[in-house]
């Protein structure tokens, strides 16, 4: 009689773990990608979980990573930080991936240098290139090499892992070529560590978020950006909310997105919905561009045509 009761016991019990586990692994709401749209991402996470009492887990396996999970069908929502490749759109029709693309705000690749740097408040856009195209690996090692009138001392870079949209950006913008990079980097993705780098490191510099710089800028310096290249614009243009918004931060403003696959869950749409709806408010908050109202109601009408 005993041995039956218990065997009953367990029995319940292991009913009532897999239909948890079931319910949990169904309907939790996850996301991946960006290192730089989780900002975003986490804050509007935590207004959906109080109005709606449901979790939403947030990885960060950078823009790279997160298409790779995406188009394997292993994720239904990322962050991108860049619009999505070629190689990633054959990869999501391998595997009958169909996906919407959605801006949530405009943001900044800003390049930073240390605080103390008093040598440094622009730079154009060919001597960018020239301190991080491949070729300057082992040659553009000191501050003098790329100017003689800088300090004759060995600087550090710190950038994002290749798996980050924001790598893929700048480098296709200012390179001239998406992951061409010297090598000798220090990376993360963790933008975080970034920072830190920047501000301990008086001979460094650097790249990442505009969002990243507004909540360290009284540690770091951004520099003015000249866009010599593009032969329009040889003014320097710092990077502030007004000249991202206006495109006048060239060639580094950009837009930021959500992907979403076409075949949701209703919580999954409902909080894709929830984060269109509150991504200009909570854009601001976190330092990114709010999109304009005619950006937002497209992306409202892109994800209402699905």
């Amino acid at each position: 009689m005993i041995m039956k009761s218990l065997i009953g016991a367990v029995t319940v019990a292991l009913l009532f773990w897999q239909s948890c586990t079931c319910s949990l692994s169904k309907d939790n709401i996850k996301l991946d990608g960006s290192s730089t749209v989780f900002v975003i991402s986490e804050a509007i996470a935590e207004e959906y979980k109080k109005q709606n009492q449901e979790n939403v887990s947030i990885g960060i396996s950078g823009t790279g990573g997160g298409f790779k999970k995406f188009c394997s069908k292993r994720i239904d929502i990322i962050g991108a930080s860049r619009a999505i490749t070629d190689s990633e759109k054959e990869l999501c029709r391998k595997n009958a991936v169909d996906y919407v693309e959605l801006p949530v705000a405009n943001d900044g690749i800003v390049v930073v240098v240390n605080k103390e740097n008093s040598w440094l408040n622009d730079i154009r856009v060919s001597t960018l290139r020239k301190i991080f195209e491949p070729a300057a690996e082992g040659k553009i090692t000191k501050w003098s090499d790329v100017n003689p009138a800088w300090p004759d001392r060995k600087f550090e870079i710190f950038a994002p892992g290749i798996a980050s949209g924001t790598y893929d950006y700048f480098t296709k913008e200012i390179v001239g070529k998406e992951h061409s990079s010297r090598g000798d980097i220090t990376s993360s993705e963790d933008d975080n560590v970034l920072v830190h780098g920047i501000r301990s490191t008086l001979d460094s510099i650097g790249f990442f978020s505009f969002a990243y710089y507004l909540e360290n800028q009284s540690s770091l310096k951004a520099l003015a950006i000249i866009n010599d290249l593009a032969g329009i614009n040889h003014k320097p243009v710092l990077p502030t909310a007004a000249t991202i918004q206006s495109g006048a931060y060239q060639p580094l403003a950009r837009p930021v997105f959500l992907y979403a696959a076409k075949e949701l869950r209703p919580n999954e749409r409902n909080f894709v919905k929830f984060y269109l709806e509150n991504c200009s408010k909570i854009a601001k908050d976190v330092g990114f561009v709010p999109l304009s109202e005619e950006e937002q109601k497209a992306a409202f009408t892109k994800l209402a045509e699905e």
